[in-house]
């Protein structure tokens, strides 16, 4: 048994990324300043997206463009069920409803046909779910979306570093990005909007900062200007420079870091080989590049004689963490008695959602943790 417990995620934070933090501590500038403005810059470039927009949360960047796009009663939001429960919980606060897709049995992401099959006249904007450092079939979407006159937003949460046939997603469209620590690269918390309709970032840079008619850093003042003054109400969302410092070095380093987890997420796949009760994720059919952002496998119970939640408890009690990544958001309480939803509704979602773990995954593991993983797991298995 390993003697130091592994975390199924942690952030790959320098000494020199510390010192940068510290720097912008102080220099007397800590909130909404030119590290915020350079890592939006950065971001775009790294992309290839004509703009970006840094907030506090990829959480945050989903309300204001549900804000921006009129999302409201009466209106239909298309998603998986299988996703964070954020962009649902949003949906139903603004007062519109969720419909869920079901998604592909072995890559958990949905496909155009799936969509078409839940779309109505009702039906305001599509949400596809990169999932797990995938991406998602978008041209097809894409195609459906304009024919219909639907909106599209991309989660992107898990495709930092992504590249759907030779582009980066968030590259065309509008995407939203998540930089919460257990992420390919990280701000603490924070999130990134990316759109090629300037129209769009123009309003979204509004409503983050209190509807004000600028930015919350004015960058021609390098401060605020006097002459702002609200257009619309807008929210609080904006990131702090002490925030953006540290996304500015992650950034740089997230090809070295996306480089790590695929050496090691092949590692698994060599390993998970010779064990007959693990069922990885396959991989698309079309072109990807995978970012790794989670290593998925699904336990076949049956065979295993016990159910994931007893098997990730006893690779806990071994010193190894996983994740669930995700419970199928149908299914929760609030969702079943409240929005009358009921198991039945999406049978791969549902398939997945009682048997999928995350395995641990990031750069600073050593093949080594990776043998402890997969040793562990076949002595549970055998037991």
């Amino acid at each position: 048994m390993r003697s130091k417990f592994l975390p199924f995620s942690a952030p790959t934070i320098t000494e020199d990324d510390i010192a940068a933090v510290a720097e912008v501590l102080r220099s007397g500038w800590i909130t909404t300043g030119q590290k915020s403005a350079d890592f939006e810059k950065k971001f775009a470039e790294y992309i290839g997206c004509p703009a970006a927009v840094v907030l506090t949360s990829a959480t945050a960047g989903m309300h204001v463009a549900f804000n921006a796009l009129g999302i409201g009663p009466g209106d239909e939001v298309i998603t998986p069920s299988i996703t964070w429960v954020s962009t649902v919980n949003l949906a139903v606060l603004a007062g519109a409803r969720p419909v869920f897709v079901d998604v592909d049995r072995d890559t958990l992401m949905a496909s155009a046909s799936s969509i078409a099959a839940v779309m109505t006249p009702k039906t305001k904007v599509i949400i596809p779910v990169h999932f797990a450092g995938s991406a998602v079939d978008m041209d097809p979407i894409m195609e459906l979306a304009k024919k219909h006159g639907v909106a599209v937003i991309e989660d992107a949460a898990h495709a930092a570093g992504t590249r759907y046939k030779g582009n980066h997603v968030g590259k065309t469209g509008t995407s939203i990005f998540s930089f919460h620590p257990i992420k390919n690269m990280t701000t603490g918390e924070g999130g990134m909007f990316c759109s090629d309709d300037a129209a769009l970032v123009e309003r979204i840079r509004r409503l983050k900062f209190h509807g004000l008619g600028v930015d919350a850093f004015d960058r021609q003042m390098q401060g605020r200007s006097p002459q702002a003054e609200v257009l619309e109400p807008g929210y609080k969302y904006n990131m702090t420079d002490i925030s953006a410092v540290l996304g500015l070095r992650q950034l740089a380093r997230l090809e070295e870091f996306n480089a790590k987890r695929t050496d090691l997420a092949m590692l698994y796949r060599r390993r998970l080989a010779e064990i007959d009760e693990l069922i990885p994720l396959t991989d698309a059919k079309y072109p990807v590049r995978h970012a790794w952002h989670l290593f998925i496998v699904r336990l076949d119970t049956d065979k295993a004689g016990m159910s994931r939640d007893d098997f990730m408890m006893e690779l806990k009690a071994r010193n190894i963490g996983t994740g669930l990544h995700f419970r199928a958001v149908h299914l929760q309480k609030y969702y079943l008695e409240k929005m009358g939803m009921r198991r039945g509704m999406l049978p791969n979602t549902e398939w997945n959602s009682d048997r999928i773990c995350s395995l641990p995954l990031f750069p600073n593991m050593t093949g080594q943790d990776v043998d402890d993983v997969v040793d562990a797991i076949k002595e549970i298995l055998k037991k």
